[in-house]
Order: structure tokens, then sequence, then C-alpha cells
């Protein structure tokens, strides 16, 4: 499967923005799915997970309460909207899909399959 993020760009403490992760060549129901970022210096790190039906999430305390992931399978896409930004969350952001047997979304870029190029978020104070 091939994954495209998209929707990164230059904005504003406060601001808010959706990135979206389009899959070809295979359904991405088969798949939880998650995304990750790596800021400058740093290891990517896990930002939300959802899993396969949509109907769980995951999120690690950095962003929890200001990010919401959610997928339309019919449309073959996933979508991250980010509020309330920070300059801390500037970095890469990268979708990925697992085809673990797990339920739950992991949080280990190890268990990944697949991975999107990339979309760059830059929050400025």
């Amino acid at each position: 499967v091939q994954l495209q993020a998209s929707g990164g760009g230059l904005v504003q403490a406060g601001d808010s923005l959706r990135l979206s992760c389009a899959a070809s060549g295979r359904s991405l129901s088969s798949y939880k799915m998650a995304w990750f970022r790596r800021a400058p210096g740093k290891a990517r790190e896990f930002v939300a997970g959802i899993t396969r039906d949509g109907g769980g999430t995951r999120y690690p305390d950095s962003v929890k309460g200001r990010f919401v992931i959610s997928r339309e399978n019919a449309k073959n896409t996933v979508y991250l909207q980010m509020n309330s930004l920070k300059p801390e969350d500037t970095a890469v952001y990268y979708c990925a899909a697992d085809s673990g047997s797990s339920v739950v979304p992991v949080t280990t870029t190890g268990n990944y399959d697949y991975w999107g190029r990339g979309t760059k978020v830059t929050v400025s104070s």
C-alpha cells in the first residue's frame, strides 16, 4: 500500500490544521493506522493511532485533548485534526499502516509496515 500525507503548513500558535493520509494499492480497512512525527534533532514519536474500524483511538499525553485521529475507510483516508497547536508541535508528520494482529494501535515505529513520505508542520509563536 502507498501512503501520501498532505495538509501541512505554517501556522501560528493556537491555530488548527488537518492532515490527510490517502492510501492507494490496497484497502486501508486491513490496517491499524497511526500518525508519527519527527521534530528536528529528535526521534520519531507516536502522536495518534486508530483501530481498523475507527472505534478506538490512542494518544500520548503530549497531544491528548488537542489532536483527533479519524478515518474514512470508504475513502481510503485517515485524518489528523490538530487543534491548539504549539511551537513544540513543529515537526514532519508521517502516517503509517500496521497489519499486525493486535487490536489496539501500537506506539513503536518497528511495528508499522508502510509509511508515507511526511508533511511538514511549522507552528510559530
